[in-house]
């Protein structure tokens, strides 16, 4: 006879690949496309997947160097980032969450080389949707098992007697309780505390302030060109080699997205954009592509309706969203960054036909959670609205950081954008630079005032809508130094900073020397590249190590 445990493991297992089922099979490549739904294993695609190799004295500050794994099944079998605690990087759009849901489907399906595939247990958690919920039991009754009327303590009786767990933290940088330190099970979790024989991995932007040394790191570090070009074949054009070689020509005509396509997000929108649109411009800047993607969704559903009325309202609406921005800007603006609203309070504050279209066309997402008053046997149920992701509401508070940095002087500034920690919110303050020039020197010159802020400030530089002629003086001034490329900062940065050099070179008629190259050295196999400004000349002085991954 089935003992009372195991008929409530098999209850919380069919209840769990219920959701996950649920969850997988609903990713949205395009947010506006909602007649286009795909299960997850058909539009995922691999890209570089990178660990920490940590000496002796432990993970923290002892960083040696990245090193690359041939794919995302050795994070859980590789024996060198063998551990029961990982963490899982990635900047903005870099796909780890579309990753736990390939792991999700692993584990359902039963995938049989995948790490995942003979678990007992698969926790999969979104950290954004756990604000206030202390336990972790409670968290999975309310997110993943309200139907299969186990209790609390069922939960907990069955995953401290199952010894097969796998726990997957997702968006930890989305956490609205990060870093307390003492309240609620998952910082048990990350600590170690809570289940230390069970194995965890967290996904975040960026990481804890406390960890245990155990902890192992991976990185995700985007698409190659395969990888691009397995996603063009998988979800966007098939078999068709003519579309596929034309997504790629629009491609090479726009030098700012090869380096930007590189972020999966970026780059699927781009494929599915690129092969819709007959018309598709150049982009400048990140800021320019990101309007414009914007655009199309707003199209898309102006194309779906014959009256005019109707048309005339979405193209008000597209280019009316202050109390958007707004919103947004507060959010992010807040000492624990707020990025979920309540629907109730979002339409109070759009209005109901602004929201309406805002969530026909996809940028902002309901989400049905169990409420707070709810019992382990009486659901009831409130909805919660998000951005599709954090990178367009960091879009549309850019437009309210442009209003108040052109509102104030730059030595002002620290009062009002301290607690936007420019490294977390990358986006935020790029999109404002590319909308306004006048905003975006501003922002710039307070950049430069904190604490690496000139990194940082080649990123905005960058993205400038003005004419390079506005911004000489800064290039210049930030080139009369030395200018480091090496492992230790983003892809994104290392790139940036080169197009930088490029600008003081093509602008101030600077000649730009490599040591042993006469033309631009590919960076793959090079660790540094120092930069100095002498008189009429850029001097780039390249030095080879052994080859590492150039992150």
């Amino acid at each position: 006879m089935e003992s009372a445990l195991e008929e409530k493991k098999k209850r919380l297992i069919s209840s769990l690949r219920s959701t996950y089922t649920g969850q997988y099979n609903a990713v949205q490549p395009i947010p506006y496309i909602r007649d286009r739904l795909y299960c997850v294993d058909k539009v995922f695609v691999e890209g570089s997947v990178h660990f920490l190799v940590a000496n002796e004295a432990g993970v923290r500050g002892q960083e040696t160097s990245w090193e690359r794994l041939e794919s995302y099944k050795r994070i859980y079998s590789d024996r060198r980032i063998k551990s029961t605690r990982r963490i899982l990087e990635g900047e903005p759009g870099y796909g780890k969450s579309t990753l736990t849901l390939q792991l999700a489907y692993d584990w359902c399906n039963g995938v049989q080389d995948s790490p995942f595939g003979d678990i007992e247990i698969l926790i999969l958690l979104r950290l954004r949707q756990l604000g206030g919920v202390k336990s972790i039991y409670r968290a999975i009754n309310r997110f993943l098992a309200s139907g299969s009327r186990l209790s609390d303590n069922d939960i907990e009786d069955v995953l401290k007697n199952t010894s097969s767990v796998e726990i997957l933290l997702d968006g930890y940088d989305e956490y609205p309780d990060q870093d307390k330190v003492t309240g609620n099970d998952v910082r048990s979790i990350i600590m170690n505390d809570m289940f230390p024989n069970h194995y965890v991995t967290l996904t975040t932007r960026y990481l804890p302030k406390k960890f245990p040394k155990l902890t192992k790191r991976v990185k995700l570090t985007g698409f190659d060109d395969d990888a691009r070009d397995e996603y063009l074949r998988k979800a966007v054009v098939g078999n068709d080699q003519k579309a596929l070689k034309k997504i790629k020509q629009r491609l090479r005509e726009n030098p700012i997205l090869a380096d930007l396509c590189q972020v999966p997000l970026f780059f699927v929108m781009f494929g599915h954009i690129a092969h819709e649109n007959k018309e598709f411009k150049k982009f400048k800047s990140v800021t320019s592509f990101f309007k414009y993607m914007i655009t199309c969704f707003h199209e898309h559903m102006r194309n779906k309706t014959r009256d005019d009325s109707v048309r005339q309202l979405i193209l008000k609406y597209e280019s009316e969203h202050d109390e958007l921005n707004i919103l947004a800007y507060e959010g992010l603006s807040k000492q624990d960054q707020q990025i979920v609203w309540s629907k109730d309070e979002m339409v109070k504050r759009l209005g109901q036909k602004f929201y309406d279209q805002y969530v026909g066309v996809g940028i902002l997402v309901e989400e049905q959670v169990l409420s707070d008053n709810d019992t382990a046997y009486t659901e009831s149920f409130t909805i919660q609205v998000r951005f599709y992701h954090k990178i367009f509401c960091e879009f549309y508070a850019s437009y309210r950081l442009m209003l108040v940095v052109l509102e104030h002087e730059v030595s002002e500034l620290r009062r009002f954008l301290g607690r936007m920690y420019p490294f977390d919110l990358q986006y935020l303050y790029r999109f404002a630079c590319g909308l306004n020039p006048t905003a975006g020197a501003k922002i710039i010159q307070y950049l430069r005032s904190i604490n690496g802020g000139d990194k940082f400030a080649i990123l905005c530089i960058l993205e400038q809508t003005g004419k390079v002629d506005d911004i000489k003086d800064t290039v210049r001034d930030l080139c009369s130094k030395r200018v480091d490329v090496f492992n230790g900062h983003s892809r994104l940065l290392n790139r940036s900073t080169i197009q930088l050099l490029e600008i003081a070179a093509r602008y101030d008629k600077l000649s730009l020397f490599c040591a042993r190259h006469q033309r631009r050295p590919s960076y793959k196999n090079w660790n540094w590249l120092e930069i100095s400004v002498k008189k009429k000349e850029t001097i780039a002085v390249l030095r080879q190590t052994p080859a590492t991954p150039f992150l």
